[in-house]
């Protein structure tokens, strides 16, 4: 593995000086070592700042992974088909800008998306790495900010990073009057509130064109720095010209009304005189605000993005400025890299009239002059950082350079809108508050700024900061000299070193008022003219001397000047001197007071020789000025003077040898006052650790003490808030060296001074207090004594390392170590006690004491960095208290976090990586850990961790995964031996663990894998319980979803563990992501087109806030006791779409994930090395159920069956066995179910499954049977999930695109011919289904087998689709309920338990119904089912016979019940529940059905049935109770045979029907069995009752007769029924004979009632007429033959046969006589039983007699006699029939004369009367008869 790191550890950053950089005495630079003290602050100040490039860790991670839109289908979607037309759809434009997108917002599923995965992906996975997908935004940099301790590199502070640089450059002056004599001037910042120059002047001058040279010297620009804007800062600009000659032409030229040119004369005049005049006179002033008030306020210009200001205009604040000029320049090239520079036109400038001072410029009363008719144009920019300040911020990884399109920026003219986003994120130094524009850092602008002036900034010397540059000069201001008489008046300042020698010229230390000028000796101030108070306004700089002495002093010259030219150049005249000595005065801010002295004398300076002088104006203080001291050499406190001066008499060995002075010197540098001890921080510091590095040991301790007390003070002192204080941060980072290698490292001291320290602390000695300042600074010193460490480790490899190589890393010498050790653990000790207090101070010594070793893990030995780390450990060791346990986290998140982590060796050489293993051992007992916090913490380290090395770009080639991932192997193991822990997590816990486990295992190699399956078969068992808890935890449920899988179906969505819903409790990761995804605002047209037209309308609405990131912040608040179902919805729609598509991705990739284990698990297990149960295969069976469970995305359907086909080809055996029969039917349910979805894709690939299932049972098993059983089940699971109907838009139902999806999937199961193509589609080879076992030749697939197959279950399709269509009418139209359970019935009737379950619900319907015999039916139908199922298991209680008499009841029981249905043992299917018990149960429900139906003969057959079971089991109590019931039985049924009234357990009618609105019915004829008391009417009113209802219209007619019907003839789309009354026919009847049928006849000997043929008997005749005489009606007699016999299951039955016999009008009149003959026969010779029942056969025998021998019904016998024997029909009849008629009519006569007699013997006295009548009405018919056949009087 590549270390990326090259072998310069340290980068040198030069010191960047003010441009004027000031050069000490030359003197000095030779003999700085006289000097110590300054040769260290010279050092400090020069030398380059060193910084560490390891310190705070490197790391570049490669693009995270795009995600791309997953689609989720239900079973009604079809995404996959929408999305391509939408691709189609797009403009091609916009595939262009596609690739451009964000990443974090899907990419457009293009083509080569949908490809096939196993084809698509090279690599030997299925699908992405699930990691990349949970931490989609993955950012190492703000991943570690959330360490606690964390420490954050501090951007380095050179000097004037802080707010703001204002170039001003001169561009031109222009005069009314023209521009004829130099002007010079001055520009400085000034506060007007506080009324204090901000800096020093920057001196211009503007030549007239004559005098111009060809190097014009305004070009330089001057650079002014400033903290931040504010309406107060403004420019003051100063105007002087040469001083005015008395006469000549006056400065009021300039400011006349008027405009007037100067005329050629004065132009000579004033040309001549500015050459000989060399000083000048203040001419004119302004005053420009930077930052106008009420702008300042508005655009909120502090914002470190906003301009300079909006515009930097000479608006009219209280100068009474005149109107504006400012011009914007808007041509887009803005001079400098960004900056917006303005030109400024001033035109206020005020003339001066008499000596003006700063008090008057501000004062309101002041008279305005006329201003100068005049304008000054400036231009002004805002600068970027300079370019070290650009590296720096570089360097400290902070920039995020947006690629912004750089057209739409300018559109706003006034000022550059800085990019929203281009700022830089995540530094709080204000460093970074410029924004660096192009990746070019600005490095075009530095030829620009070699000329600069960069004005010194006066508040540096009052900042609270460090000073970083070498500055020291003295700015003088001469202020008033008061005079009793006007002069002309001009100073001379100049440095003179002593006043021994007057004539001895000055030091050169002026510096000049030209640029490019070398230090002069002296310098004169302006001409103030004619004054009696003489006002300056010059600011003159003199450099001072590094060391000065009590002698060197300021001396003044005051000289009056003529202005006036007599014959030759006007000659100044001195008119006295004053001087002021440095030393006492140097310091001084406020005035200064001065006598004039009029003359010069030797020694001037000193007391004594004062007497003798003499003075101006009586020695009044006439002179005033003001000092102000600039210098980082000279400090103003005395403390510290006096603490440089000790050091130097030390370091020189100047003073006595104990140094008791220098003690004393340190000690009181406690008392220093914070500025000054903070301006001199860091030379302080330097000579401190000087000290500590090689002084004695009292000296080191005191040193050591001085140094924790002025690092504790700047701590709290300085306004920085961070846990590490800026400029600590910055000496230790930048300024420190070590000193540069000249001397002995700092380290051991400082180890040494502060180990004894620790060690007395813990040896109970009182340390005094200093000790908790040690320890709160502790991370200051740990971090000096690696950096020490570190500096030496470079410069001792630094010249003989080969380039490109690694400086070795160091073996501290055993001394130093074994003291770094003690030290440590003497911290160690602290941070446990003040822990268990509670101290924060504890918890931040902890993280310091973390980063020690991680800095150490780069310098030295790593084993040395381990004895650190084990101390550590053995201390904290095991589950500690909360607070510990944070605290060893905390310390482990650190170190882990160092770059080279991956690569640290073991602890002996046979480990592999000591750090990661105590890290794991660490992390998994922290799950164990009691507070969840620390679990939560856990977890997330391990996350981040992982994250951190699959983004790394070191480590992106396999091997280098596979080797991380070895290493975080043995992770998994302590999982798997203790399993509870991870069952204890919580959700979010649990996520993060099994994401860092697929992690591991996806990178693992097959060998590696192979070893957590090879040790026992419970530890495999648990890794794929793992597995499973992958799928459970990262499903994807849509919201949407109707059809979900399982119990789950259509039930609200619940918060269950299994969805990562967004809330609160989700993992840090989807917040980060949502935050990034916030950040993104939507640019453009979205991503995947059609999904947004339904976001966008949305956008709009007045709740919705737009800017997502509000959005976002909306939904985390508004988080408390929301549901995450409810917290979706509140999240804005672009947002939930991200969401979404997170979820969508991270399920995904974990899905395929699981799927590649699995298949490699299935692999593995053919060869047999591992330890499973290979009975049952349980771990690939409990993944295939899960995985097929949930919802999965489309490419994950895709790259299943490919595994699933190769599973089943090596395991197909033991999945398809007995064993698993659990597993095949949740398999067959998902594959069935998939079966519907609407995507084609999915919907082929469940049918390629189904097929693969059969075809391992036709190798396995050699045919279908059990797996038909199997689907059969599960299609009748499925048909209550699918909705198979859907309401049409009238109201009725129709099939469902589900059910319609379902039959062509099992149709295309059958297909031959599409097989082999559907295959190849999936990714299978096209031969898949060939099944050849070994050793033989033949394939065992058979397509017939496959077709019946698919028919069978597309007939329990039918059935259930037909059940499910009823649906609305079920509860009008029984019959047709009834029906459709008996279809189910029957569909289903291969599942004995499915099969008994619908004849139940039928069963149940009948009750409902009252239709007893028909539910009887079905209960003996159930009991079939057992009894057969028991026969075939020999169980012995019934026999065969016993089926057989079953089967005479009810002949649907059959008797194919095949074998492997009733043994088909599936999960909560099968025999167990076919027992004697249940058999006997239902026939006893027969029993007592059929008792209620007065069927007592079955009753009887039935109990015979349960009587053997009785015997077999000795229950004689039962027994007896069934002969008791026995008895009562036939007893009924001898009471229903000697009924007189004939008993008729049901009527039947035929019923057709014909229209097409009756569907299937239409032109079917059914017979209908009813309750025996229905009458035609009834069923007439019942019929039209249920059919009105459906028919919406159309008009329902009733054929009134029975003739029979042509269907053709009908009217059209009228709706026809006709119903008949129709008799059961007997099994022996003769249906040729003629006679009428009477019931009763045949109910003679007691039979089955069991019917399956009946007829009817329709009069008709042949000559058209509808009605005829008895000689024309002829007879038609129809036979229909029903589906099945009554009483059936059902309560109608199709009539499957007609036949129909025609009766002549002859045979129809013998027919009725006959008929009525047998009837009066019949009744005569009925034996009677006893004669006790008389009454019953006299009231028949009258009923008879009344309707054959009554007179008034005479008709019957008679009419035959007039059509037939007289007349014209008589001679038609053949001779037969005539005697045929004949003779009957006599025996009818016969028989009645007879029953007459009988009548006679019956009656009693009541009855005497009927029987008169009855004979007379015998006699008369007798008489009527004779005269159409006169034998009857002879044979009566």
């Amino acid at each position: 593995m590549e270390i990326s790191s090259s072998g310069n550890r340290f980068r040198r950053i030069p010191h960047h000086s003010i441009a004027g950089s000031l050069n000490l005495d030359p003197l000095l630079d030779e003999n700085l070592e006289q000097w110590p003290h300054l040769n260290e602050l010279v050092q400090c100040y020069r030398t380059d700042w060193v910084k560490d490039e390891n310190k705070y860790g490197h790391y570049e991670s490669v693009s995270p992974t795009s995600f791309q839109s997953q689609i989720y289908e239900g079973p009604d979607t079809d995404i996959e088909t929408e999305m391509h037309l939408a691709n189609a759809r797009r403009p091609k434009i916009e595939d262009s800008i596609d690739g451009e997108m964000p990443s974090t917002s899907g990419t457009q599923l293009s083509e080569d998306n949908f490809s096939d995965l196993s084809n698509a992906e090279v690599s030997k996975h299925f699908g992405e790495s699930p990691l990349p997908t949970y931490e989609p935004v993955f950012d190492w940099e703000s991943e570690r900010t959330l360490i606690f301790g964390q420490r954050i590199p501090e951007a380095h502070m050179s000097q004037y990073t802080s707010g703001l640089k204002i170039a001003v450059k001169v561009l031109s002056l222009s005069f009314q009057a023209g521009l004829v004599e130099p002007f010079y001037g001055t520009i400085c910042l000034y506060n007007r509130e506080r009324r204090e120059k901000l800096s020093e002047d920057f001196i211009f001058h503007v030549l007239p064109i004559e005098m111009q040279e060809a190097s014009s010297s305004y070009e330089r620009r001057c650079i002014f720095h400033l903290d931040a804007p504010s309406a107060s800062i403004c420019l003051l600009i100063q105007l002087e010209k040469p001083a005015t000659e008395e006469g000549g032409v006056s400065p009021s030229v300039y400011s006349r009304k008027e405009p007037v040119h100067l005329t050629e004369r004065e132009k000579q005049k004033l040309q001549v005189w500015s050459r000989i005049m060399p000083y000048r006179d203040s001419f004119s002033w302004a005053i420009i605000p930077l930052f106008d008030s009420n702008i300042a306020s508005v655009g909120g210009s502090a914002s470190p993005s906003s301009p300079l200001a909006p515009s930097i205009s000479a608006s009219s604040s209280q100068e009474g400025i005149a109107e504006p000029l400012s011009k914007i320049t808007t041509d887009g090239k803005l001079g400098y890299s960004n900056g917006s520079s303005i030109v400024v036109e001033v035109s206020n400038l005020n003339k001066v009239k008499e000596g003006y001072t700063e008090e008057s410029l501000q004062d309101p009363k002041r008279k305005v002059h006329k201003p100068v008719k005049g304008v000054l144009k400036l231009e002004i920019e805002k600068l970027p950082a300079s370019s070290a300040e650009a590296e720096n911020a570089l360097e400290s990884g902070n920039l995020i350079y947006d690629s912004l399109d750089h057209g739409d920026h300018l559109n706003d003219s006034t000022f550059m809108k800085c990019p929203t986003n281009g700022s830089f994120s995540k530094s709080k130094s204000s460093a970074m508050k410029e924004l660096i524009r192009d990746g070019s850092a600005t490095h075009e602008n530095m030829e620009n700024t070699v000329d600069d002036f960069e004005a010194f900034d006066f508040r540096t010397t009052t900042r609270n900061e460090p000073f970083l540059q070498l500055f020291h000069c003295l700015y003088v201001y001469p202020l008033t000299v008061s005079m009793s008489r006007k002069r002309n008046m001009f100073i001379r300042v100049e440095l003179r070193k002593d006043d021994t020698e007057i004539r001895k010229p000055p030091l050169e230390a002026m510096h000049p008022k030209e640029p490019g000028v070398p230090l002069q000796k002296w310098s004169h101030t302006q001409v103030a003219v004619g004054a009696r108070v003489a006002s300056y306004h010059d600011e003159i700089k003199v450099s001072l001397p590094a060391i000065w002495t009590p002698s060197h002093h300021l001396l003044f010259t005051f000289y009056h000047v003529d202005l006036q030219t007599k014959l030759e150049v006007p000659k100044p005249v001195v008119i006295g001197y004053a001087s002021l000595p440095l030393s006492t005065h140097a310091q001084f801010r406020s005035e200064i007071s001065l006598p004039i002295m009029k003359e010069l004398v030797p020694h001037y300076l000193q007391e004594s020789g004062k007497e003798r002088l003499d003075y101006l104006e009586d020695g009044k203080n006439i002179f005033k000025l003001r000092l102000r001291l600039c210098s980082s050499l000279y400090p103003v406190s005395e403390r510290i003077r006096d603490f440089f001066l000790e050091y130097d008499r030390h370091t020189l060995r100047t003073s006595p040898p104990w140094g008791s002075e220098l003690l004393e010197a340190i000690n009181s540098l406690k008392n220093v006052d914070s500025t000054a001890l903070l301006q001199f921080l860091y030379p302080i510091l330097n000579m401190l650790l000087h000290l500590i590095g090689n002084g004695g040991e009292t000296l080191q301790v005191a040193a050591f003490r001085a140094t924790v007390n002025i690092l504790t003070r700047v701590h709290q002192e300085s306004v920085d808030e961070a846990e590490r204080n800026a400029f600590l941060v910055n000496f230790v980072d930048y300024a420190f060296d070590d000193f540069g290698g000249h001397q002995t490292p700092v380290y051991p001291g400082l180890s040494t001074v502060w180990g004894s320290l620790a060690r007395s602390k813990a040896k109970g000695y009182r340390v005094g207090p200093v000790y908790d300042d040690v320890l709160a600074m502790a991370w200051f010193f740990l971090e000096l004594i690696v950096k020490s460490m570190a500096l030496e480790q470079a410069r001792s490899f630094y010249h003989n390392l080969p380039s490109g190589e690694d400086v070795p890393p160091m073996q501290l010498k055993e001394g130093v170590f074994r003291c770094v050790v003690q030290l440590y653990d003497c911290l160690l000790t602290e941070v446990h006690e003040r822990c268990k207090k509670g101290l924060s101070l504890a918890k931040h010594l902890n993280s310091s004491l973390a980063f020690f070793c991680y800095d150490l893990l780069s310098i030295i030995e790593p084993h040395q960095v381990f004895e650190l780390v084990s101390l550590y450990l053995d201390k904290f060791s095991g589950v500690c208290q909360t607070v510990l346990h944070d605290c060893k986290l905390t310390f482990l998140q650190i170190i882990c976090d160092h770059d080279l982590f991956v690569e640290m060796p073991g602890r002996d050489p046979s480990d592999r990586n000591y750090l990661s293993s105590i890290l794991i051992q660490e992390i998994f007992l922290t799950w164990d850990h009691d507070d969840l916090s620390m679990r939560a913490k856990a977890a997330r380290i391990l996350v981040v961790l992982m994250c951190k090395h699959e983004f790394d770009i070191r480590y992106q080639k396999q091997e280098d995964k596979l080797y991380i991932a070895q290493l975080y192997f043995p992770l998994v193991g302590q999982i798997l031996d203790e399993m509870p822990v991870f069952y204890n997590l919580s959700t979010i816990e649990k996520r993060e663990v099994l994401i860092i486990f697929l992690q591991i295992v996806r990178n693992l190699d097959d060998e590696t894998l192979v070893k957590a399956w090879e040790q026992s078969i419970a530890r495999t068992r648990l890794f794929f319980k793992l597995l499973e808890e992958c799928l459970m935890h990262f499903e994807h449920r849509k919201p949407a979803d109707g059809m979900l899988v399982g119990s789950s179906s259509r039930s609200v969505i619940g918060d269950g563990p299994s969805s990562p819903k967004y809330s609160d409790r989700l993992s840090p990761a989807i917040n980060h992501y949502m935050s990034e995804a916030a950040r993104q605002e939507v640019r453009g047209t979205p991503d995947n087109g059609y999904l947004w037209q339904r976001v966008n309308s949305q956008l709009s609405s007045p709740s919705q806030p737009y800017s997502l990131r509000e959005a976002l912040a909306q939904a985390q608040s508004s988080r408390i006791g929301a549901s995450a179902l409810a917290l979706r919805e509140s999240l804005h729609p672009i947002l939930r779409q991200k969401l979404e598509l997170w979820e969508e991705n991270l399920s995904a990739a974990v899905s395929l994930q699981v799927l590649e284990v699995s298949e490699k698990f299935s692999r593995t297990a053919a060869m047999k090395r591992i330890a499973t149960d290979y009975g049952k295969l349980d771990c690939i069976a409990s993944i295939f159920m899960n995985v097929f469970s949930r919802n999965q995305p489309l490419s994950f359907w895709k790259a299943l069956f490919p595994v699933f086909n190769s599973v089943f080809e090596l395991h197909g055996a033991t999945l398809m066995a007995r064993e698993n029969d659990r597993f095949l039917k949740q398999i067959a349910f998902h594959l069935l179910r998939l079966a519907v979805f609407r995507n084609d894709n999915i919907r082929k690939r469940a049918v390629i499954g189904l097929q693969i299932l059969i075809r391992s049972s036709f190798s396995y098993f050699m045919q279908t049977g059990r797996l038909r059983v199997m689907l059969t089940i599960t299609l009748s699971e499925l048909m209550s999930e699918v909705q198979v109907t859907q309401m049409k838009p009238d109201g009725t139902l129709e099939e469902s695109g589900e059910a319609r999806r379902l039959r062509k999937s099992l149709e295309e199961m059958a297909n031959e011919a599409k097989s082999s193509s559907l295959l190849v589609e999936s990714g299978l080879p096209g031969n898949a289904l060939v099944t050849v076992p070994e050793g033989s030749a033949e394939n065992r697939w058979s397509w017939s087998e496959v077709k019946f197959l698919s028919e069978s279950l597309l007939m329990a399709l039918d059935a259930s689709l037909e059940h499910a269509l009823l649906g609305s009418v079920m509860n009008v139209d029984r019959y047709a309920a009834a029906e459709s359970f008996y279809k189910l019935a029957m569909a289903f009737a291969p599942v004995p338990d499915l099969h008994i379950m619908w004849l139940l619900h039928l069963c149940e319907a009948h009750q409902e119904m009252q239709s007893w015999a028909e539910a009887a039916q079905c209960a003996v139908a159930v009991a079939g089912v057992v009894m057969q199922a028991l026969v075939c298991r020999n169980d012995g209680v019934w026999s065969k016979d016993h089926v057989s008499a079953l089967r005479k009841i009810c002949p649907m029981v059959s008797s194919d019940i095949t074998s492997e249905a009733s043994a088909a043992e599936v999960e909560g299917y099968g025999a167990s529940k076919l027992t004697v018990d249940s058999a006997v149960k239902y026939l006893q429900l027969a029993n007592k059905l059929f008792h209620q139906a007065e069927l007592f003969h079955f009753c009887a057959s039935i109990l015979e049935l349960v009587i053997p079971v009785n015997k077999s089991r000795k229950a004689y109590g039962q027994l007896a109770k069934c002969h008791t019931t026995l008895t009562n039985i036939y007893e009924s049924i001898l009471e229903q045979e000697s009924s007189p009234i004939p008993f008729t357990d049901a009527t039947y009618y035929r019923v057709g029907f014909y229209g097409e609105k009756f569907g299937k019915l239409d032109r079917k004829e059914y017979v209908y069995r009813e309750p025996r008391d229905v009458r035609l009417g009834d069923i007439m009113e019942k019929l039209s009752h249920i059919y009105e209802s459906r028919m919406e219209g159309t008009t329902l007619h009733i054929i009134p007769d029975s003739r029979q019907v042509k269907a053709d003839e009908l009217q059209l789309g009228v709706c026809y029924l006709q119903i008949t009354a129709v008799d059961p026919v007997m099994e022996d009847e003769d249906l040729g004979s003629r006679r009428e049928r009477i019931f009763s006849l045949s109910t003679g000997s007691v039979r089955a009632r069991v019917f399956d043929r009946f007829l009817f008997d329709t009069p008709f005749t042949k000559n058209g007429k509808t009605q005829g005489g008895l000689e024309d009606q002829w007879k038609r007699r129809t036979v229909l033959q029903t589906e099945g016999s009554f009483p059936a299951l059902v309560n109608r039955l199709l009539v499957i046969k007609s036949e129909s016999l025609e009766f002549s009008p002859v045979e129809n009149a013998i027919g009725m006589i006959e008929t009525r003959t047998a009837a009066l026969r019949n009744e005569l010779e009925e034996p009677r039983s006893s004669e006790g029942d008389q009454l019953p056969r006299l009231q028949s025998l009258q009923r008879i007699l009344q309707g054959s021998v009554a007179v008034q019904v005479n008709s019957g016998v008679l009419s035959v006699c007039t059509a037939f024997l007289s007349g014209e029909p008589a001679t038609r009849l053949r001779s037969q029939e005539l005697q045929q008629l004949i003779a009957a009519l006599l025996e009818f006569m016969a028989v009645c004369k007879r029953a007459i007699r009988v009548h006679f013997r019956l009656i009693g006295e009541e009855d005497q009367d009927f029987h008169t009548q009855l004979v007379n009405g015998f006699q008369s018919l007798t008489a009527e008869l004779s005269h159409y056949i006169p034998a009857i009087l002879s044979e009566l």
